[in-house]
């Protein structure tokens, strides 16, 4: 199994680099996972307390879950991928099981701050953008599929999520194999991660 990181700060464009990549293989032939179904389990809390976590420090990320789950993909056998509802700022009682692939790619803000994990992959890439590039993607997102309002979105933002992005994101960016910027096109980029996906899942016929 091939396995890609791919990470970046919040907006930064990864999910939808991450989209257009896929979009040139069949359905099933790359596999998923997002660091964010891998928030902690905050079943314990309750609902105001759970609004007052820092989502964006490592902290709030069950990295070790998501780490045994890589290997045990690796090892080619299933896991029961945790499913987080960020209305409720928890997981939800279903898991969602997800079998081994060829190349799969991790796809999070966080992923390369941690040592072990990032031993896993066999590639990097960073997605990079500016600052208020990022800031008004982050509030469409919020906004339109998250439920949150204005004030609580900017709010976050000066509190958390740029301290936490200069903290721990960007300096992760130098464990990166490859730099994407999406602030402009980037096909040349794509078509690189897409011919090398391709070389990798013939060689494994």
């Amino acid at each position: 199994m091939l396995i890609i990181g791919v990470a970046g700060g919040t907006g930064s464009g990864k999910t939808t680099l991450v989209q257009k990549v896929m979009a040139n293989f069949p359905q099933g032939s790359i596999g998923l996972i997002a660091q964010d179904a891998y928030y902690n389990d905050n079943s314990a809390l309750s609902f105001e307390e759970r609004c007052t976590i820092n989502y964006d420090h490592p902290s709030a990320i069950d990295f070790e879950l998501l780490t045994s789950h890589l290997k045990t993909l690796k090892n080619g056998q299933g896991i029961a991928q945790p499913v987080y509802d960020f209305k409720t700022h928890n997981r939800v009682d279903q898991t969602q099981w997800t079998m081994p692939t060829k190349v799969l790619i991790v796809e999070g803000i966080l992923i390369f701050s941690q040592l072990e994990l990032r031993s896993i992959m066999d590639v990097k890439v960073f997605v990079e953008a500016p600052d208020d590039q990022r800031l008004i993607r982050r509030m469409g997102r919020d906004l339109t599929e998250r439920g949150r309002d204005l004030d609580e979105v900017l709010a976050r933002y000066q509190d958390t999520l740029k301290p936490m992005h200069d903290q721990f994101i960007a300096p992760s960016k130098k464990h990166a194999d490859l730099v994407i910027p999406t602030h402009r096109p980037n096909s040349r980029a794509i078509d690189l991660l897409t011919s090398f996906i391709a070389q990798e899942l013939n060689q494994s016929k």
